[in-house]
């Protein structure tokens, strides 16, 4: 049998009236933090971070999770990433190589492009086997539910596809270089990557059905900065949006709810988004000009209201915010939120220096608002 928390995640994704608001994900990366919470000694998490992290995430009372990450705070120490760390394409690399060539200039991202990247897509296409997807599917998310139990609903996350940029293989001056010069190439690309995805997408949504997975999954990929999406907005609609679009449609058309995952300034594409069939988001930056209350009065394109992942800022409230501030962001992110469909977590991943105090009153206001919900917002 399900627990009242269990089932609280469930009614607030099919969008039913709630007493309280479930809180979702919220993953914390200080070390010393995830034992505290969790209730054990210093060191335990290095040695069992599985079980460690998942004590904390009950210990907090956590509802949902998608993105389940229990041992990526390893890579972190208390002082941030080891600088001996290795540089990649977006971190750093002085070369960046790819299957012996080097990319250094928009032509050679190119070259890797229509020589290797094509040509892998192709064979993924001619390869592909739906039933063999589906299984491996409902197999992972079923084996994580079980370890969660009845307290906290796993929900899938990562396994949807869609055409993507690929400033992570390339860099980001080649990469956008290119994509300016050469835009026939890289609407192939998406149109490439949109054909694997309609594959992937339809098993997606059998497994949905099989597995009797909660309706909803997060899209995930970072496409713009503080200033805005990274390419020009008008390209977007020309090259990427009608691949994006018809590649979701076996999703949309199962029923199942795609909320989307926001880094930077992205309100050019929130309408464009919804108007493709979203319902929703979640990690906003506000700093960034996210407008939380704008986009929370939206309606999505069948014109009911939208999910909402409301995130405590981890780059500006937690870090260097007092306990009164976490207070207020919470407030503020209830008061506007939708009035069903809406979670309470961080922006993001919670990195090491944010002080104990803002952590310790983030959680109560979790929990705070989960028991009494709204209603209660103005006594908090």
């Amino acid at each position: 049998m399900n627990s009242e928390n269990f089932q609280l995640a469930i009614d607030t994704i099919m969008q039913r009236p709630t007493r309280g608001i479930p809180s979702w994900g919220g993953n914390i990366m200080e070390h010393s933090f995830i034992e505290h919470l969790a209730g054990v000694s210093p060191g335990d998490y290095v040695k069992k971070p599985l079980e460690t992290y998942l004590a904390m995430k009950k210990k907090m009372g956590t509802s949902a999770i998608d993105q389940w990450i229990p041992e990526n705070p390893l890579t972190i120490t208390a002082h941030g990433y080891d600088e001996q760390k290795e540089k990649g394409a977006t971190t750093g690399a002085e070369r960046i190589v790819r299957d012996d060539i080097l990319i250094d200039s928009p032509e050679a991202a190119l070259q890797h492009i229509e020589t290797i990247v094509f040509p892998q897509i192709y064979k993924a296409i001619a390869e592909f086997d739906e039933d063999v997807h589906i299984q491996k599917i409902i197999k992972n998310e079923a084996t994580v539910q079980a370890l969660f139990g009845s307290d906290i609903l796993k929900v899938p996350y990562g396994i949807a596809k869609f055409p993507k940029f690929l400033y992570g293989a390339y860099g980001y001056e080649n990469y956008f270089m290119a994509y300016a010069l050469y835009p026939e190439v890289m609407e192939k690309l998406f149109s490439l990557q949109a054909d694997f995805a309609v594959l992937n997408n339809r098993a997606i949504a059998k497994a949905y059905h099989l597995g009797k997975f909660p309706p909803l999954t997060r899209l995930d990929h970072d496409m713009a900065d503080s200033r805005g999406t990274l390419v020009d907005i008008k390209s977007l609609d020309k090259i990427w949006f009608p691949h994006f679009a018809r590649c979701l449609e076996p999703l949309l058309k199962s029923g199942i709810k795609l909320i989307w995952h926001c880094d930077g300034n992205l309100m050019q594409m929130v309408p464009r988004l919804l108007e493709v069939g979203l319902k929703g988001f979640q990690g906003f930056q506000y700093e960034d000009g996210m407008d939380y209350e704008k986009i929370c009065k939206m309606k999505a394109n069948d014109g009911s209201s939208l999910i909402i992942i409301g995130g405590v800022s981890v780059t500006r409230t937690l870090p260097s915010g007092t306990p009164d501030d976490v207070k207020r962001e919470l407030k503020w992110l209830v008061d506007n939120g939708p009035k069903t469909g809406l979670f309470l977590g961080t922006s993001s991943s919670v990195a090491p220096g944010v002080p104990w105090e803002n952590i310790k009153v983030f959680i109560e206001g979790l929990n705070y608002y989960k028991k009494y919900g709204r209603r209660a917002a103005s006594n908090y």
